[in-house]
């Protein structure tokens, strides 16, 4: 089971906000990771500064809250590695025929009100929610 912890919901979806918020701002561009990991992969885009300095900011949180707090993140993973990798392959199938992952259209494109994003959200909240009562309830994984 998942435990809730709004106060750090809130915090993380405002950092991601506001983070999405100064990219485009900034440079123009939508945070989409996996548009931002892609420029990052043969054949390499020639804006690979920034995208190397987005991802690491996106993936250090839990060291930079051990640097400042002194206690690490506790994480725990009840899903076995071969079930990571399944789930991030038919993820990456999905990204590549929805033209976009959930933060390039959840976070940047519903909110320009694209009507795209928002037909592509409700798609990916859609399959999320099957997708884990059948596996949750039906096939008692997990």
């Amino acid at each position: 089971m998942t435990e809730f912890t709004p106060v750090e919901a809130i915090i993380g979806g405002g950092l991601i906000g506001i983070a999405s918020v100064l990219l485009m701002g900034l440079h123009g561009r939508i945070a989409g990771m996996t548009g931002i990991l892609a420029g990052l992969l043969p054949p390499f885009s020639a804006d690979k500064g920034w995208r190397a300095a987005f991802l690491l900011g996106a993936i250090s949180g839990p060291l930079a809250i051990f640097l400042i707090s002194g206690t690490p993140v506790d994480f725990q993973n009840p899903v076995p590695v071969w079930a990571m990798i399944l789930g991030g392959v038919i993820v990456g199938i999905g990204v590549n025929y929805g033209s976009g992952c959930t933060s390039g259209h959840g976070v940047c494109g519903m909110a320009r009100f694209s009507i795209r994003s928002i037909a592509a959200t409700a798609t990916f909240m859609l399959s999320t929610f099957i997708t884990v009562y059948v596996v949750r309830h039906i096939l008692g994984v997990f």
